[in-house]
């Protein structure tokens, strides 16, 4: 799940030598800018913009839950969450894209710190964000399905 946010990049290519680097690719640029848009509208509890690149017919995987499907039920779903956790805040840590040759399909893979507050006590976990983008043919990138998955579970911060 995902203010100008918080963000820590680390480069899994930081070890490569230079000529191993992969240029960064348009596409790559607007998926992640995509997917800082959301993560700054969870942060603000903004579900507009959280939820502004949500497919119709989303399908959101999560741990511990049964697939919601729609992008109504993520909207009344981070609605929810909103209320139940207000504190609830992601760091984005690391993030990827792959993008199909046909270039209108995309997959982004990200790992985020989740920090919440449970009961006056500071709670956090890393958990990932895997989502399968489509360049729609009014030439936005929508997210047609995503996974999110906890590395662990939550503990005291």
């Amino acid at each position: 799940m995902f203010k100008r946010f918080s963000f820590i990049a680390i480069a899994v290519g930081c070890a490569c030598g230079a000529a191993d680097a992969q240029p960064v690719r348009p596409v790559d640029e607007k998926l992640s800018s995509e997917v800082g848009e959301i993560i700054a509208g969870i942060n603000a509890k903004d579900i507009d913009r959280a939820t502004k690149y949500d497919a119709p017919d989303l399908v959101s995987m999560e741990s511990g839950r049964p697939p919601s499907m729609g992008a109504k039920a993520d909207h009344d779903g981070l609605s929810m969450a909103f209320k139940y956790s207000p504190s609830w805040h992601l760091t984005l840590i690391e993030e990827s894209v792959d993008v199909a040759k046909s270039g209108d399909l995309a997959v982004y893979r990200g790992t985020y710190a989740e920090d919440s507050v449970r009961d006056g006590v500071p709670f956090t976990h890393t958990g990932n964000y895997v989502a399968g983008f489509r360049l729609d043919p009014d030439g936005i990138w929508r997210v047609h399905w995503s996974v999110i998955a906890w590395q662990g579970p939550s503990h005291k911060k």
